[in-house]
């Protein structure tokens, strides 16, 4: 029905005495990363494929990583004409990392370097992590948070990217980036740790035609899963905070020098770390209470 839509929006912007149509808005608050009661038979986030198949002209995809840019995006996507608009959020409690001000100029933007979680603002950094999605920002925000702790000779860059669509070449979509401000965003050499909420191919499909694309490392849904706990479903498809840390020391330890002498040890220490909360949560039923605060900086 969703192509159907898109067809018929289609058709109707090259007919002369049609009018402009209400853009069809499809809201998904029940993620794959939730899975305490439905399990692995929920678990499908392949409408957001499904969508960029189709022509670009006429889709955006929407992934608000808190309520101030869920408010900020549905009200965008409610007055636009002609669109086909897809907002993924979550129905579960989860931090509120933007003022409503903040969260206007990230949505317009479509992504950001959130300077809140980055070393010196986001400047100058030896590795930029990525979040897109709600639950996999907060492991994004986590690692940052750990790395500044754990391995504070690292600089790291956290950026946010809300609409997806600004990733495709320049020109290939109205809200593509062009090379001069993907760059400013995501720099032009570093690694790039990518951690969506959706599968991996969606994203190598969007910036396959970006130079360098080699640098990035793309996490997401690998189809693992059961009914389990939250942080459970994001240790299970390589896109917790352990995970994230554990790919960005491995790709940046091969030209920092004073990363790569204490590289062996801290992946080791981060792969301990997943086994032991396999362990704890086969014992105790839950995640660990500290894993959902919010972190600190």
């Amino acid at each position: 029905m969703m192509i159907q839509y898109a067809k018929f929006i289609k058709i109707g912007m090259e007919t002369s005495w049609r009018l402009p149509i209400g853009s069809l808005n499809y809201i998904e608050t029940s993620t794959l990363w939730r899975q305490e009661h439905n399990g692995f038979s929920h678990q499908n986030p392949s409408f957001i494929n499904n969508l960029i198949n189709m022509k670009y002209k006429y889709i955006r995809v929407y992934l608000p990583a808190d309520a101030n840019c869920f408010l900020i995006t549905l009200a965008h996507c409610l007055r636009a004409k002609n669109y086909i608009n897809l907002i993924v959020g979550s129905k579960n409690p989860t931090p509120v990392w933007l003022s409503p001000e903040e969260a206007e100029s990230h949505c317009i933007a479509g992504a950001s370097i959130w300077k809140f979680a980055s070393t010196d603002d986001g400047l100058d950094p030896d590795v930029v992590l990525v979040g897109c999605g709600t639950e996999v920002t907060f492991e994004i925000i986590a690692a940052a948070s750990l790395l500044k702790k754990d391995v504070p000779e690292l600089r790291v860059r956290v950026v946010n990217v809300t609409d997806l669509m600004i990733l495709p070449g320049h020109e290939s979509h109205p809200h593509s980036l062009d090379s001069e401000a993907f760059d400013s965003l995501f720099t032009n050499d570093k690694p790039i740790i990518f951690n969506f909420h959706g599968y991996v191919s969606v994203i190598k499909s969007l910036l396959f035609d970006r130079p360098n694309s080699e640098r990035i490392t793309v996490l997401g849904y690998k189809e693992e899963g059961t009914t389990t706990t939250p942080f459970r479903m994001l240790t299970a498809n390589g896109t917790s905070r352990f995970d994230i840390i554990i790919a960005a020391i491995y790709n940046t330890s091969k030209f920092h020098s004073k990363l790569s002498i204490r590289a062996h040890e801290l992946i080791s220490l981060y792969k301990h770390k997943i086994i032991e909360h396999d362990k704890y949560i086969e014992k105790y039923g839950k995640d660990p209470e500290h894993l959902m605060d919010k972190p600190e900086f």
